[in-house]
């Protein structure tokens, strides 16, 4: 057993860390002993993240952080099996300081910082990117198994004002009792590219004896679905499909289910040369007059011979995606600015 961690010197509050490794005569004292002594555990006493080239070589790792003064006791009782651990991480440690979101902004140089990793922040970043880590954020291991099912939703469908109740059951099937840190991710599966693959919602801790089941209950709002749209100054969540995820780590989900959500809220519109078809045909108010416009166009795909449904389904994309400065070389520019003029009336209404 090697007690192994951040001393002060490379670990406190007041200055920032330049590297995650831990001191270099710890790694090497673990790789060493790995070479008589194959079953190794490491117990860490740390405040934040660590590198662990050798990881994958020891028999385990017990993470204690800075327990205070009864880290001990609870140490040995951990050790020996007379707790079961039930701890997760709340954070991410990934294999390098290199994979940090933050790694080509910070420190800035000495008189800004640019925070250019925005909401992609911890888990949010890894899973969004795909990067490998050594241990995911909400991850634990612990001496008993615990097996996921029977999710069910109040509803499948959702509008501003409900609340969904997620309800599912959580089996010990080990031999020992524990604690399994349950938790409730969302998935925006609307199609918004500056979101997060999927984002923490709700947990809970449920304490288990072997062989026992319970049911686990939670609660969804509006506001768990949403982003902070800065042209409302308000929490908004556009109409859509959602996920719901159950898992017991960011990277190890067990259980999902849809639901399809609803709002009455609309994005304020002011239009101009640069904004798309799709933003158009998507609001209420001027979907009329887009649709009208682009009809010709509609008809001559619908009866294109030969093309493929896939091919089809691109062109629309791709007319969704376009401008109205697309439209100057269709139609003189007077007209254009006509029809823009037109459209923010509409929206004035």
């Amino acid at each position: 057993m090697i007690f192994a961690g951040l001393p002060e010197i490379f670990e406190s509050e007041g200055y920032d860390r330049t590297s995650m490794k831990l001191p270099q005569c710890q790694d090497r004292l673990i790789e060493e002993v790995l070479k008589v002594q194959p079953n190794v555990v490491v117990v860490l006493h740390n405040g934040s993240p660590v590198e662990l080239p050798w990881a994958d070589k020891v028999s385990a790792i017990l993470e204690m952080y800075l327990g205070g003064q009864g880290v001990g006791e609870a140490c040995d009782r951990l050790l020996y099996g007379e707790a079961n651990p039930s701890g997760r991480l709340a954070e991410t440690f990934p294999y390098r300081l290199e994979d940090n979101p933050s790694y080509l902004h910070f420190p800035g140089n000495g008189k800004r910082v640019l925070y250019g990793e925005d909401i992609f922040v911890g888990y949010r970043y890894y899973d969004t990117k795909k990067v490998p880590v050594r241990y995911a954020f909400g991850h634990g291991l612990s001496y008993t198994e615990f097996a996921y099912g029977d999710l069910n939703l109040s509803s499948a469908q959702m509008t501003d004002e409900d609340i969904l109740t997620v309800s599912f059951k959580v089996k010990n099937t080990g031999k020992t009792e524990g604690k399994e840190v349950v938790q409730l991710y969302v998935a925006d599966l609307c199609g918004i590219s500056e979101r997060p693959v999927k984002e923490l919602k709700g947990f809970a801790k449920v304490h288990l004896l072997p062989g026992e089941e319970k049911t686990v209950s939670m609660e969804i709002s509006a506001r768990d679905l949403s982003y902070y749209e800065e042209r409302l100054g308000d929490w908004y969540a556009p109409s859509g499909t959602y996920r719901i995820l159950i898992g017991h780590a960011s990277d190890d989900v067990r259980l999902h289910a849809d639901i399809i959500f609803e709002t009455q809220k609309e994005l304020p519109l002011c239009v101009d040369f640069t904004t798309t078809f799709g933003e158009l045909l998507d609001h209420t108010k001027t979907a009329p007059v887009i649709t009208e416009l682009l009809a010709p166009l509609a008809a001559a795909a619908a009866s294109a011979e030969g093309m493929s449904d896939e091919y089809k389904k691109l062109g629309e994309q791709v007319i969704r995606e376009m401008p109205l400065k697309f439209l100057l070389g269709q139609m003189p520019g007077e007209q254009v600015e006509q029809l823009i003029g037109q459209l923010n009336c509409l929206l004035a209404q």
